[in-house]
């Protein structure tokens, strides 16, 4: 396998070509961070796997005409057909920010009709509230990671 920035030693052992300083990670403040309460009710197992959870590949995006919130997604998700999901994240993200990130869908929901566009399936956000403004963040994962992964 190839190193990744760095070279081999004749012994194998990988050494970056240069060594620079490792930034410290960013300290996030949760002390104002307000989160819905657990499920009391549990899903049992066999209901939970029917859910087919895929990583897919944001190829375009763009903004729902005469929508305030919604974002025309267009997916690759790994089968070789181009997969619609309409998100209402507008206020959230800015359509050309999102083109080319691995995001995470379900993707064996029924087609849904919105503003005359069927979406078929649904990117999972998290979704919280801090001084009491909503909060949403697109799950996004490694871009190593191939369109039509599936999670366990």
């Amino acid at each position: 396998m190839k190193p990744l920035n760095g070279v081999k030693d004749e012994i194998g052992v990988n050494k970056t070509e240069s060594e620079a300083p490792k930034a410290e990670p960013e300290k996030i403040d949760f002390s104002k961070v307000e989160i819905e309460p657990l499920f009391k009710d549990f899903v049992d197992f066999e209901t939970f796997s029917k859910s087919d959870f895929r990583a897919v590949k944001v190829l375009a995006c763009e903004a729902v005409p005469k929508s305030k919130k919604l974002l025309k997604f267009t997916l690759d998700d790994g089968t070789g057909t181009e997969r619609t999901i309409l998100s209402g994240i507008h206020s959230f993200y800015e359509p050309e920010e999102l083109v080319g990130k691995t995001c995470i869908a379900i993707t064996n929901l029924p087609p849904r009709p919105m503003m005359g566009i069927d979406s078929c399936g649904m990117l999972i956000s998290a979704v919280h509230h801090e001084e009491g403004e909503e909060k949403l963040h697109l799950l996004m994962v490694d871009d190593h990671i191939p369109a039509g992964a599936k999670l366990y």
